[in-house]
């Protein structure tokens, strides 16, 4: 069980286009494996450059966690001291808020993708449906 480079680009354009169904700002957007390393990753024209520290580090905690960004979030408001001790811990690459989609298969972590360029909460959508057209389920 993996995400498929194939699937990955399709999963980034689906989103893409999601976000411009939804009229949202230029987006930029990575598929991690389960190891935390980039399968793909893409940033729209019009997107500043510094997106993909973002998209990485709200996959990579989604990964490094097996919790999407909405659950870490929820986390860090709550126990702001765990989530600073895990951002140390990985060097500071978590960005725990929404746009981080952890993506299973029967119940097993195979990746995860992160979105960002518009607000989280629309980032998460535009990346929920771009998995389900690459035929991957995502945990936003």
């Amino acid at each position: 069980m993996k995400v498929t480079l194939d699937q990955a680009r399709t999963a980034i354009a689906a989103t893409f286009a999601k976000g411009a169904d939804m009229g949202l700002n230029p987006l930029s957007a990575v598929v991690l494996d389960a190891g935390g390393h980039v399968i793909a990753f893409e940033r729209q024209d019009g997107a500043a450059p510094g997106r993909f520290a973002i998209a990485q580090g709200k996959a990579f905690g989604a990964v490094m966690l097996g919790m999407p960004g909405s659950a870490q979030m929820a986390r860090a408001e709550q126990q702001a001291y765990f989530m600073g001790a895990v951002n140390g811990v990985f060097g500071g690459q978590v960005v725990p808020v929404p746009g981080g989609i952890l993506i299973k298969e029967e119940g097993v972590v195979i990746g995860a993708l992160g979105v960002t360029g518009d607000t989280s909460d629309n980032d998460s959508e535009a990346g929920m449906a771009g998995l389900a057209s690459a035929g991957l389920n995502g945990v936003a």
